[in-house]
């Protein structure tokens, strides 16, 4: 290295690496903040090789690998594109005598299922590889098989500031892990006093905080401030709070991944005058050194997407940073000089942040992942070494998008249309989108992959077209976000060239049908009644504000969602008419016969429908449902209702209870849990609320016995008793005792007390006057004759003087007949 250059911390040790590097192939390098590793590490490697191949490091973010092409090539007196280079989306400056080259994380992966040896390429370094991005992980897995299987030589390098290293060593085989303490200049440390009063967060509230802290820091301090907030919405609400209350020759500067370079390195140029104050997101976080920053408001929050599995919706969530990245951040203040850092959150609330963010790949959309395994060859993610394994739930959800555009067959294989996908620089489903509507889909697959140009205008995605459309977006000043528009237009830019050589679709379709085409799972159709919900085709509820101009449409397509998993925000949709949806869909659309019971109509209904997914496009009589069809629904309705029991009914299962080891356990509670087997035979034909509580389930029941079962159910618990005069009367067993009730005149002549079964059990006798009322219960015919019986006779021949009242009953004949007239 040349030694007029002037000394960094991390030359302490490039000498143990390299030395590591070349014995081993493989090292893993911790160094902290300012410690020059990104721009000595590649030169290191460069000068002690012996090999005259290319050196390629990863970045995450484009600004990153710019700005360390850049700083390399000033060091080596040459210009970018020389002896160092590099390569991002949209860009690139390289030459044939480049040996160092700077790529952002995506393009490996393609450099990769390109040339799978990576000819020419001696050592790849992954750097900041602690912000664990899918891109990195995935071309951590990809490089490590190539050199266990293709390329013994390839020397891989993983590089990290607040990374865990044991694991990554772990990984790449017990490989060496050299750290670099580095000097950096002391950073004091002040927190909040106090938390952030609850009441206090209403809207606007962290800004307000933010805003006051970032004062606070200005008036005790000296230098740069940079200031670290979650996002660019943030970030402007700061920078209006600020106005007026900082010093006039504090210039306050802007730095987030929408922004274009040149706005971009004004950020982290040198202050020309005064001071400078940069409101960033966590670009600025790793491999950006922001000249004359002395001082660090952490506001403690970070933007990540989330992806739920069951809902196949990503959104961005704002958490609190980890304590990774907040040393992170924290080392910014340190690398010039001594420095502050303020934190917006008290000591003690310090505790409860975790150690490290989490990796993308354990809450990001795998769609990508899965097509690059498929591409590569891998079955499963399983056959590749990843430091973290991917969520299979995500991974089946991904798999399944894949299969519905086309990308994958149903054995999991890459098809030639997922081919394409594939080496286009978008999310598969504006691939798709492309591939199928060509040129015309391009303003709208950039708008779609960038960030929402218009702010405050609905849900409507015709106006942003309109916008992005139009040579000068003047006429929108008012709602424009100026850094989204122009990021825009340069996506769409760059996939005019992606589609060259692009065979031209067969077909011109709308805009709403090219939405479609990319969202088949998020074609919405409204919800009866009156507020804006609707059923998205992939079976989960969404909505719209009441005021929307969509909120009126019977069918969206649905291009941006909150990603609610129970019922999501719409953001951004157009209004399609149902024919689109069946001529661009006809493949997948089914129809399904039902026959279910309304809880709602109270009835069976038998339904013909046409399905799109969740969406019932079409809906009709079913005139010919089966009766087995209509007897399933029926029985849903008596789980509804209950099953009917009539007192026969009743006595009947009071019956079988009593003998619970020997029959049928028809507990009511229980009863219509097995009814498939016993009842669907007889309700053929019902179909109503009134039909089903007029339905008598007892033969039912009583076809479930046996021959056997019924004989002894009859031996133990006869149904009924037979009277003297031959009646059968019947038998309530749900009491304490069997018990019937009777005429009194119909007992006369009984001497004996009644009793039923093989054990003779008592009956419990009610005895009913000639007008069926009760007089007396005994359990003791003969003493009832012989002692109440007298007092009743006294009571009752006045009431009844047609009937016979003999002084000894029990030599009279029985009778239910009154007396002849004289």
């Amino acid at each position: 290295m040349n030694p007029s250059q002037f000394s960094l911390p991390i030359d302490e040790v490039v000498g143990a690496f390299c030395d590591a590097l070349h014995r081993h192939g493989r090292v893993v390098l911790q160094a902290p903040p300012g410690a020059g590793k990104t721009t000595r590490i590649p030169l290191a490697i460069r000068e002690s090789s012996k090999t005259t191949g290319r050196i390629l490091m990863l970045e995450p973010r484009r600004l990153a690998a710019r700005a360390a092409a850049e700083r390399m090539a000033r060091t080596l007196g040459e210009n970018v594109g020389e002896t160092v280079g590099y390569r991002i989306k949209g860009e690139v400056k390289s030459g044939k005598n480049t040996r160092i080259e700077v790529v952002t994380e995506g393009i490996l992966t393609r450099m990769i299922q390109s040339d799978p040896e990576l000819s020419g390429v001696d050592t790849i370094i992954f750097d900041e590889f602690h912000e664990r991005s899918l891109n990195a992980d995935l071309g951590l897995a990809l490089c490590w098989e190539i050199k266990g299987a293709l390329r013994d030589d390839l020397q891989i390098v993983v590089m990290s500031a607040t990374l865990d290293a044991a694991p990554v060593a772990a990984l790449l085989d017990d490989c060496p892990i050299i750290t670099s303490e580095g000097r950096s200049f002391p950073v004091e440390t002040r927190h909040l006093p106090k938390p952030i009063a609850r009441t206090a967060k209403k809207r606007g509230w962290f800004e307000d905080a933010a805003a006051s802290l970032i004062e606070t820091a200005v008036n005790e301090t000296e230098g740069g401030v940079l200031v670290f907030l979650p996002g660019e919405g943030e970030i402007r609400r700061v920078e209006t709070r600020l106005k007026g209350r900082v010093p006039s020759d504090c210039h306050i500067h802007t730095l987030f991944g929408a922004m274009n370079f040149k706005d971009q390195r004004a950020a982290i140029a040198p202050a020309k005058s005064g001071r400078k104050i940069v409101l960033a997101t966590a670009i600025a976080e790793t491999s950006l050194t922001i000249e004359d920053v002395r001082v660090v408001v952490d506001c403690g929050r970070s933007r990540r997407a989330r992806f739920d599995p069951s809902s196949g919706m990503s959104r961005l969530v704002t958490e609190p940073v980890s304590r990774a990245e907040a040393e992170q951040r924290r080392g910014r203040a340190g690398r010039v000089a001594e420095g502050t850092c303020y934190r917006m959150w008290t000591k003690g609330e310090e505790g409860a942040l975790s150690a490290f963010p989490p990796a993308e790949i354990e809450s990001t959309d795998l769609a990508s992942l899965v097509l690059e395994l498929a591409l590569w060859g891998a079955a499963s993610a399983d056959e590749l070494a990843f430091l973290t394994p991917p969520n299979t739930g995500a991974m089946i959800e991904a798999r399944r998008l894949l299969q519905s555009l086309g990308a994958l067959d149903d054995e999991g294989r890459t098809s030639h249309h997922g081919k394409q996908i594939a080496r286009l620089p978008l999310h598969p489903r504006l691939a798709h989108m492309l591939l199928k509507a060509g040129d015309n889909a391009i303003p709208l697959a950039a708008l779609i992959n960038g960030r929402d140009p218009i702010r405050g205008q609905g849900c409507d995605i015709r106006k942003r077209l309109e916008l992005i459309r139009s040579s000068s977006p003047k006429n929108f000043a008012a709602e424009l976000n100026h850094a989204a528009f122009h990021s825009i237009k340069d996506e769409m830019k760059s996939l005019v060239k992606s589609l060259k050589g692009v065979q031209p679709p067969e077909v011109d379709y709308s805009e709403a049908e090219m939405i479609a085409l990319a969202y088949p799972d998020r074609i919405a159709m409204r919800r009866p009644g009156g507020q804006p919900r609707y059923i998205l085709s992939g079976g989960k509820g969404a909505f719209l504000a009441d005021d929307d101009p969509l909120a009126g449409a019977r069918m969206l397509v649905v291009s941006d969602l909150d990603g609610d998993a129970k019922e999501a925000r719409i953001r951004q949709a157009l209004q399609i008419d149902q024919s689109s949806v069946e001529r661009l869909f006809s493949d997948q659309l089914i129809w399904v016969e039902s026959c279910e019971w309304s809880r709602r109509e109270r009835k069976v209904l038998a339904r013909k429908q046409q399905k799109l997914g969740a969406l019932t496009l079409s809906d009709t009589n079913w005139k010919d449902a089966p009766d087995d069809a209509i007897a399933n629904a029926a029985l849903d309705g008596f789980r509804d209702i209950g099953l009917p029991v009539s007192a026969a009914t009743a006595r009947f299962l009071s019956r079988v209870a009593l003998f619970p080891d020997d029959l049928p356990d028809m507990c009511v509670d229980k009863i219509l849990d097995d009814a498939e087997d016993w009842l669907l035979p007889h309700i053929a034909g019902l179909k109503t609320e009134n039909q089903l509580r007029g339905f008598d389930p007892l033969p039912a029941l009583k076809q479930r016995l046996n021959w056997e079962q019924t004989k002894l159910l009859d031996q133990l618990a006869p149904a009924s008793f037979v009277t003297p005069l031959g009646h059968k009367t019947p038998i309530d067993y749900s009491g304490e005792a069997p018990e019937i009730s009777v005429r009194l005149q119909e007992m006369f002549g009984v001497t004996e007390h009644p009793t039923v079964g093989k054990n003779r059990t008592p009956l419990r006798i009610t005895l009913l006057s000639p007008a069926r009322r009760p007089l007396q219960t005994t359990a003791d015919l003969p003493g009832f004759w012989a002692n109440s019986y007298a007092d009743v006779r006294k009571d009752m021949r006045g009431q009844y003087p047609k009937h016979p009242w003999p002084e000894d009953p029990t030599k009279e004949a029985p009778t239910l007949r009154a007396k002849r007239r004289q």
